[in-house]
């Protein structure tokens, strides 16, 4: 029913003070005989009959006109004009549904613009957050969902971002203040630096109110890879200065007694031949395991997409260092399922984890003893996702606990003369805890001395596919 309300008793009033003045001056001529009465008669019943025609055909048209202007306001689709009985009427219809058009048009241009701007928020790689009163979220794009979860939306900022600089600096700019820049370290699930930028951002309230609404827009910047670039730099050239001291103060000073004292005896040529050779290629190991150590520490905090095949990439290992192990004395041997779920992971980088855990516990074990390289699943429990387990152990002297919290620390020997003696770098544990940072997995180590020590790694199964560390897992070291 139209909302407008058009009542016939109003048309009917209308009509009679139309009809009356003119029929009231018949019956007058009628009564003074200047016109026959029955003529009179005649022309007030037509004229009341004309009257009547003109005003219902108003009176539908006007009820035609409302009906279809209340269907235009709730239609979603362009209507086809409805059929008139005055051409008048029938032009306000058409010039109603091209307009009922036009919006319509306008309409769907916004929403497509809308969809279009929805979906590059979306698709940023940078996290968004468009904060109003109290701190509350009130939009988070895709990747700042994927980063703080996806229940963040609707609550206070702080229970997803606890860091008081950044929280600070939004409550200044919803306080009215400037823009801010403010950077900040988000400690899980690998330590990453963050740069955000918050910006005063106006809202219009509901109901049309003038005064907006202020609000602020959070935009993330992950600036890890520069600072650990700066620090990469740094930290090579202090560790490049200080091993390298003294394998090339050993160079130089050969180099000089061969140009010197030696310099006719061939005996001692060959003897300080080989050393330079053996303190050339720890430089060269040394060089290769810092600049392998830079490249993964680089790419930490970006977890592997790929999957990888663990109990496959453990056997390539095994049979590569079977000859080493052999030439030792030593018996290499896997046990385990042949097969285990998919881990999400890097195989390169895998192997070299298991390649160094299971290189160290030959090198350390006794002759004609054994290292064991154990393979294993985790179940799900409490909420968290299953994960593969590896554990490498030798029969070796083992290791004083007083040194575990420290071994994969850089440059940490529990033996300095021992592990330079064997070709040790002195960084492949510390390689080893990087790459498994990087794959959201667990390292651990037991040691017991006089039996041996056990390195374990727990990686999670290829079902994470976000790349956030399970409530389970904790930073590996």
């Amino acid at each position: 029913m139209s909302s407008v309300e058009i009542r016939p008793l109003r048309f009917a009033l209308i009509g009679a003070l139309l009809v009356v003045p003119t029929c009231i001056v018949l019956i007058m001529l009628a009564a003074q005989g200047l016109l026959p009465f029955p003529v009179a008669l005649v022309l007030i019943l037509a004229l009341i009959g004309v009257a009547w025609a003109v005003l219902r055909t108003v009176y539908l048209d006007i009820r035609l006109l409302a009906d279809q202007m209340e269907r235009l306001g709730e239609a979603e689709e362009a209507l086809v004009p409805a059929a008139a009985r005055s051409s008048s009427a029938q032009a306000v219809l058409a010039a109603a549904a091209r307009a009922h058009q036009h919006w319509l048009d306008r309409c769907a241009q916004g929403e497509r613009r809308i969809a279009a701007g929805e979906a590059v928020v979306e698709a940023l790689h940078d996290p968004l957050l468009l904060v109003g009163a109290e701190r509350r979220v009130l939009r988070a794009n895709s990747a700042a969902r994927g980063l703080f979860g996806e229940r963040m939306v609707g609550r206070d900022l702080a229970v997803s971002l606890r860091n008081p600089v950044l929280l600070e600096a939004v409550d200044a700019v919803l306080a009215g203040g400037t823009s801010r820049t403010v950077e900040f370290l988000l400690p899980v699930p690998v330590e990453r630096t963050l740069e955000a930028r918050v910006k005063p951002f106006p809202l219009e309230q509901e109901g049309g109110e003038d005064a907006p609404i202020r609000a602020a827009l959070v935009t993330l910047h992950d600036i890890t890879l520069l600072k650990r670039s700066e620090q990469m730099r740094a930290d090579f050239v202090a560790n490049a200065s200080h091993e390298l001291r003294t394998p090339l103060a050993t160079l130089i000073g050969f180099v000089e007694t061969l140009r010197g004292p030696a310099r006719d005896d061939m005996e001692a040529h060959d003897r300080f031949l080989g050393i330079m050779h053996e303190q050339a290629n720890r430089m060269s190991r040394l060089v290769n395991d810092l600049l392998s150590l830079s490249r993964i520490e680089m790419d930490e905090h970006s977890p592997p997409t790929g999957t990888a095949d663990v109990p496959e990439i453990v056997r390539k290992v095994v049979a590569m260092l079977e000859l080493k192990a052999a030439s030792r004395k030593i018996r290499l041997r896997i046990e385990g399922p042949a097969e285990l779920p998919p881990v999400l992971g890097d195989e390169d980088q895998l192997a070299q984890v298991f390649q160094n855990l299971i290189d160290n516990a030959l090198k350390y074990s006794r002759e004609q003893s054994e290292v064991t390289v154990r393979l294993s699943a985790l179940e799900p429990r409490g909420g968290t996702a299953g994960a593969v387990c590896i554990s490498v152990a030798d029969q070796g002297e083992g290791i004083p606990r007083t040194h575990l919290p420290r071994l994969t620390e850089r440059f940490y020997r529990v033996d300095a003369a021992r592990s330079r003696a064997l070709g040790g770098t002195g960084l492949g544990l510390a390689i080893v805890k990087h790459i498994v940072n990087r794959h959201r997995g667990r390292l651990s180590i037991d040691s017991e001395v006089g039996k041996g020590s056990t390195f374990t790694i727990q990686l999670p199964v290829a079902t994470l596919r976000s790349g956030i560390l399970p409530a389970s897992a904790s930073m590996a070291g």
